[in-house]
């Protein structure tokens, strides 16, 4: 008897409570599953890059790609990179994971190469430059 007065109290705020439904804007859930896919195929892991050269007003794209090969040429085993950090275009190179890596390689091209450690996302597979690229030489700088 006891259990069916209690179920027969409790049955109403289970049925209540399953009817309760949460409605959200679509929009917002769309950016979150947006975010979870972007998070799902862009991996980063917290490490540390030498910035060498930061570039900016007139031909500074350029001047950027070309240190950036000039240092591929020279050290062909290390990743190097142009960040467009408007208006700036920056080279960093290494994927380093500790400070002292970084600090250690910076003592290496130190004679040639003038730059300083900063801390950076560094990706398992780098990101593709072609769209920042320079069209050609005649074309000028943008």
């Amino acid at each position: 008897m006891r259990r069916l007065l209690l179920l027969s109290l409790l049955l109403p705020f289970a049925m209540l409570q399953a009817q309760t439904r949460i409605v959200g804007d679509v929009a917002a859930t769309q950016m979150v599953e947006r975010h979870v896919e972007l998070n799902q195929r862009v991996k980063t892991i917290p490490g540390y890059r030498v910035q060498i050269a930061s570039f900016s007003g007139a031909n500074s794209k350029t001047s950027a790609f070309n240190l950036r090969e000039n240092f591929i040429t020279d050290y062909p085993s290390v990743q190097a990179y142009i960040v467009f950090d408007e208006p700036n275009f920056k080279v960093k190179v290494g994927d380093f994971r500790t400070r002292l890596e970084a600090y250690a390689f910076l003592q290496q091209i130190n004679d040639v190469y003038k730059g300083y450690i900063i801390r950076d996302n560094i990706y398992p597979e780098p990101p593709l430059l072609d769209e920042f690229a320079p069209d050609d030489e005649s074309s000028g700088d943008e």
